[in-house]
């Protein structure tokens, strides 16, 4: 019984092992670009695809999809604490919305060094979340269940912002729950400790959200203006 136990151990384990292979097969025959086309990691990309996302819509860019969620038919399935099957200095940039919330605080690092680790050297590193700073003035100011704007999803209020979408929740979308926020100065020095050497961005008060580009590299102030430019979205 026990020779069988372990034969069967080992079979699983050669099996998990062959199965983790043909996915990083997988995975590095999607990052084999051609040079003169730029990619771009869309982490926690969900159901979304490049089309409304601001300077990566063109194509000049391709999209690589990455998601925890196996569901949404990512290109490449993975955690933005384990993103292990994308290899380093292999994408141009990572685009990252509205899901670095949604780890622990103390996972935020791993997060970003992840981030920084899949860029190539020039590359740059798209991140918005929502600004706490924002969304508890307007709990003070409105409460925290009043809505403050309408999505796709229904009415927003504070406490949806900060602690995730409780409908979503509800329906046993656990991991749309938040673990964690920032400030923009928060998210600044995050992106600093995780190797990025400069950065540029805001936050948005009306929107209750942030924007950052965290360049990998030194880059000159009009390089970050250009690049603020082309992909942040317009106060």
């Amino acid at each position: 019984m026990r020779a069988k136990y372990k034969l069967c151990l080992r079979w699983l384990n050669a099996f998990l092992t062959h199965r983790q292979d043909i996915r990083a097969d997988a995975a590095r025959a999607i990052l084999a670009t051609d040079p003169q086309t730029k990619s771009f990691l869309h982490v926690g990309c969900g159901p979304v695809n490049k089309t409304g996302l601001k300077g990566f819509n063109t194509d000049e860019w391709r999209e690589i999809r990455f998601d925890i969620d196996k569901n949404a038919n990512p290109d490449i399935v993975g955690s933005l604490t384990d993103m292990n099957l994308v290899q380093s200095s292999s994408v141009d940039a990572v685009y990252s919305s509205h899901n670095i919330e949604h780890v622990f605080a103390h996972e935020v690092p791993v997060a970003l060094k992840e981030f920084h680790r899949v860029l190539k050297p020039d590359g740059i590193a798209v991140i918005t979340c929502p600004d706490l700073q924002s969304v508890c003035e307007a709990a003070a100011k409105h409460g925290l269940l009043t809505p403050l704007y309408i999505s796709p999803a229904g009415p927003i209020s504070a406490i949806d912002i900060l602690y995730g979408h409780r409908g979503l929740i509800a329906q046993g979308e656990v991991y749309m729950a938040h673990k964690c926020g920032f400030t923009y100065p928060t998210m600044q020095e995050s992106v600093f400790e995780a190797g990025f050497k400069r950065c540029i961005g805001a936050s948005r008060h009306g929107s209750f959200d942030l924007w950052l580009i965290a360049f990998k590299q030194d880059v000159s102030d009009e390089a970050m203006h250009k690049a603020a430019s082309t992909y942040l979205p317009s106060q």
